[in-house]
């Protein structure tokens, strides 16, 4: 390992003609007490495969590389930033690995040794669509820690009847235990996005929440929120569940109902549908 210094990340910014991409969701978390905060938040790396999804130039790599983590895997799909992330590998050898693409597409349980987390200050124009793809398969990972726009996390740890509660709180709730870490101003990005972002960890559960089918529960949830103001007699009459028979009140509306509610309605459709 090179014993020198790193270049300031701004340097490196500069010199691989970083520019964020708005295409590709890309905002610069550069301050690195904050990288530092995020991955304590993630607990104890100690000979963990960490994976981070959108290094861009490198700065949570550098705070993971600090880190007791085993190995450092960077997801990256810009060609630029994979070229400041292969610099970077330069200073520390394979304890950094670059996986060039598009993380939407991978199998990463495959190509990522366990025991593995996911560290990450997630792209906001792929956070939604990544992190329902890493809850279907949430038994590979140790835990996750991402950064979302606020107004998505909020949405992962809302409670019954408020506004923020939905589909992705009762499936991210299901299967983890959801918790708020800290928030992080727009000013602390570069260049700054049009909204605050939260920090959020996800701790698998050693067993979901209540017994449920994955895709019933989510078209229970589809129905139920796809028309949340209706009494749950008529956004789930389609769906043909005997609503007395988990105990659930027809005159209800979704934002009123548990997450293991949802869960006895989706046993009583995957039950209808055999």
């Amino acid at each position: 390992m090179n014993e020198e210094p790193l270049p300031p990340l701004r340097d490196v910014i500069q010199r691989h003609g970083l520019g964020a991409r708005k295409s590709l969701g890309q905002h610069y978390l550069l301050d690195m007490n904050l990288t530092a905060r995020i991955v304590r938040a993630a607990g104890d790396l100690e000979g963990v495969n960490a994976i981070e999804i959108g290094p861009g130039p490198g700065g949570l790599t550098r705070a993971l590389l600090a880190s007791p983590a085993r190995r450092i895997y960077a997801v990256e799909k810009d060609v630029r930033c994979q070229q400041a992330i292969a610099e970077l590998k330069q200073d520390y050898g394979d304890r950094l690995q670059l996986i060039a693409g598009d993380a939407l597409k991978m199998d990463l349980p495959a190509l990522v040794p366990a025991p593995r987390k996911i560290v990450a200050n997630l792209p906001y124009n792929v956070g939604t669509p990544l992190l329902i793809k890493w809850l279907q398969e949430i038994d590979a990972y140790g835990g996750l820690t991402l950064m979302f726009q606020t107004e998505v996390a909020d949405r992962l740890i809302a409670v019954p009847r408020t506004k923020a509660y939905g589909r992705l709180s009762i499936i991210c709730q299901w299967l983890c235990a959801v918790t708020s870490a800290f928030n992080v101003s727009r000013e602390a990005f570069t260049p700054p996005p049009k909204v605050a972002s939260t920090v959020v960890t996800l701790t698998p559960r050693p067993a979901p929440l209540a017994p449920a089918q994955w895709s019933s529960l989510e078209q229970v949830t589809a129905a139920a929120f796809g028309q949340r103001r209706k009494m749950l007699r008529a956004s789930l009459k389609s769906l043909n569940i005997d609503l007395a028979a988990a105990g659930v009140d027809g005159t209800a509306r979704a934002e009123e109902l548990s997450v293991k509610e949802f869960c006895a309605l989706a046993r009583l459709h995957a039950a209808g549908a055999d």
